[in-house]
């Protein structure tokens, strides 16, 4: 059944945006939605605390230099607060709190999954991109790649692959280029740069990966995003999508209050949820693509570049 999410344009939905608008109650919002992620993390026996500490112990100034790039300007739309973090991605703190984070916000997705909650969430996207794919593709770019979990997934699925991570956060990049040094990795090629304009060569990947990426965006730069990738991708070559899916009935049930917390840290949320993305893909260059429900609450998109 289709359901129409009331992050759209619902009464609901724009109540939250006036609470939103007043600041202390935002900033309310934002240290509740903390916390609530800290104390299901310790509760499900990830160590939050412990690995946010053994991080921040670590030297990075190294790591931060072999992938910082200096001539990338900011777009503005990234400048703001995510996540609850003031500064959003453009911190330590994002950074070295994003995959506990992860592993508790997506605990809840099955009932019984706990901590593997991620772990599976990952899992079934990849099962479906793969049984799309005709043949196991040679180079991939993994957009919005983060600290890197989404790029050693890629790289674990297709070992063969030449793989690149790209990435606004250099912070994030940071993280990652410790972990693939860690792990014996250092084949994995990390970019700092901005995904609508990667300065990347054309038709120079077989698979595009952009996961968990396009809620965090304006319609405008997730436009852009689908043609500089159209650009990036060989003739035959495929993208693949994971995020939220606005038809799910979680969202359109969920109470005020947790939509609130949700809100306050996902400041394009509306703009996600009324982007008609099938449409956009077509519109950047692609076939009409595949969607397909991969959990509870999100949906995997796949489609084939135009040759």
């Amino acid at each position: 059944m289709t359901v129409a999410a009331n992050t759209a344009t619902g009464l609901g939905s724009r109540l939250v945006n006036t609470v939103l608008a007043i600041q202390p109650l935002a900033n309310l919002a934002k240290h509740q939605a903390r916390q609530m992620m800290v104390k299901r993390a310790e509760k499900i026996g990830v160590p939050w605390t412990k690995t946010v500490r053994e991080l921040r112990s670590q030297e990075w100034e190294s790591h931060w230099q072999q992938v910082y790039n200096p001539q990338l300007q900011y777009p503005e739309y990234y400048c703001c607060s995510f996540h609850a973090y003031e500064q959003g991605n453009l911190s330590w703190d994002a950074a070295f709190e994003v995959e506990v984070a992860a592993r508790a916000v997506h605990a809840g997705i099955w009932s019984n999954a706990g901590a593997a909650g991620d772990a599976q969430l990952r899992q079934s996207y990849h099962e479906i991109v793969k049984s799309q794919l005709p043949h196991n593709p040679q180079a991939i770019l993994d957009v919005g790649c983060s600290v890197g979990m989404s790029t050693f997934a890629l790289k674990a699925l297709y070992p063969q692959a030449k793989i690149t991570g790209l990435d606004l956060s250099p912070y994030f990049l940071a993280v990652a280029h410790q972990r693939s040094q860690q792990q014996n990795q250092s084949e994995i090629e990390w970019v700092h740069a901005a995904a609508e304009a990667t300065g990347l060569p054309e038709a120079n990947y077989d698979l595009v990966s952009i996961f968990l990426v396009c809620h965090e965006l304006p319609q405008s730069a997730t436009r852009q995003i689908l043609q500089e990738m159209q650009r990036l991708l060989r003739p035959g070559g495929y993208l693949a999508i994971m995020d939220m899916n606005p038809q799910s009935e979680i969202y359109a049930q969920m109470p005020p209050y947790i939509l609130t917390l949700l809100k306050s840290t996902e400041p394009y949320l509306d703009e996600y949820f009324t982007l008609d993305i099938a449409q956009a893909i077509v519109a950047a260059g692609f076939h009409p693509p595949t969607i397909t429900c991969n959990s509870p609450r999100h949906r995997t998109i796949v489609s084939q570049v135009k040759d």
